[in-house]
């Protein structure tokens, strides 16, 4: 090949390259992930999460690019991370949590959200309704904060003597209150002295163990706060090592050794929530997508756990969970 044809191909592969490059990222769909919690923690719900986006036909990596955002249980980095996200000029943002919600709704009233939250989405002031969200909000909410009845019912059928039950309570958390307020109904019904034990940092886990044991208090219930998620093998190897029957909010802690859960299942709720930033992406608008809520609940209980606190689960209770782990 002659210099100046040489020449002439290289200048104009300089030319395509950068204009096919260009091409190629503007073919590329950008959606956020806002997460309350760590990477670690939550693998297996973003995994959860794709799989539905799968489902819909968006695949990350095939045109599609997470932008993740995590707050590792520091909810004061959270407006920082969704105004991040907001500046990378996002098409959608998963808001998991109702503290990473609140962040991107105060970052952005034009970009899609699609949110997970246990908590009431119309209390918190998130949607206006729940058939009808309005605005740039929507999501999947899965009303474990609403369940406190039932899940003080089920530990009390294990502890039956417990005349004291603790709870741990995020107080950072928007929705704690509600949380909170629930079970403390649901005490009161049944006759059992609730004591709320505020808890946001790990140092605050160790100290409200070491309360329940100074009160000789023999039964818990964990809230659903995604920082309780993230600690979850902290917070199981506490309650197994001071003989604390533990009333936990989701599978996941009980697969990690806890005794007990009654929840709805939140990887099938991070599911649900990649199938609806896939219609956004196909053109829904949130204000048109009603809020999901969950129509199973799953009771879990792991029989090791309770012969090693010294528990009985009776049949009927066996029979009536979902799941028995031995």
């Amino acid at each position: 090949m002659r210099r100046r044809e040489f020449i002439r191909l290289f200048s104009s592969t300089v030319v395509a390259w950068p204009l096919t490059a260009r091409a190629q990222q503007a073919a590329m769909l950008f959606i956020g992930f806002l997460n309350s919690g760590s990477p670690k923690a939550f693998q297996s719900l973003a995994a959860a999460f794709r799989q539905g986006l799968s489902e819909s036909g968006y695949v990350e990596g095939q045109k599609l690019a997470i932008e993740y955002r995590w707050a590792d249980g520091d909810y004061e980095k959270l407006p920082g991370l969704a105004t991040e996200l907001v500046d990378r000029r996002v098409s959608v943002i998963l808001a998991n949590g109702v503290p990473a919600v609140v962040a991107a709704k105060a970052a952005t009233a034009t970009i899609p959200i699609v949110f997970t939250s246990g908590g009431n989405p119309v209390e918190l002031g998130l949607v206006s309704s729940l058939n009808q969200p309005g605005g740039n909000v929507t999501g999947v909410s899965f009303l474990t904060n609403e369940l406190g009845g039932k899940r003080l019912e089920l530990l009390r059928e294990l502890v039956p003597a417990a005349a004291s039950v603790g709870v741990f309570a995020n107080p950072t958390r928007p929705s704690s209150q509600f949380e909170v307020k629930n079970a403390q109904q649901a005490a009161h019904a049944l006759g059992v002295s609730l004591i709320v034990l505020n808890v946001s940092t790990e140092a605050e886990i160790e100290t409200a163990f070491n309360e329940l044991s100074h009160q000789r208090i023999a039964a818990l219930l964990v809230g659903t706060d995604p920082f309780f998620f993230a600690r979850r093998d902290q917070i199981v190897t506490l309650a197994n090592r001071l003989r604390v029957a533990t009333m936990y909010p989701f599978r996941e802690y009980v697969v990690a050794g806890g005794l007990i859960s009654y929840a709805p299942s939140i990887a099938e709720v991070y599911r649900q929530a990649g199938t609806y930033v896939a219609k956004i992406l196909k053109g829904s608008k949130p204000a048109d997508l009603p809020i999901l809520q969950p129509t199973k609940f799953e009771l879990v209980i792991n029989l090791k756990t309770a012969k090693a606190l010294g528990l009985t689960v009776s049949n009927q209770m066996q029979l009536l969970a979902d799941e028995v782990i031995e």
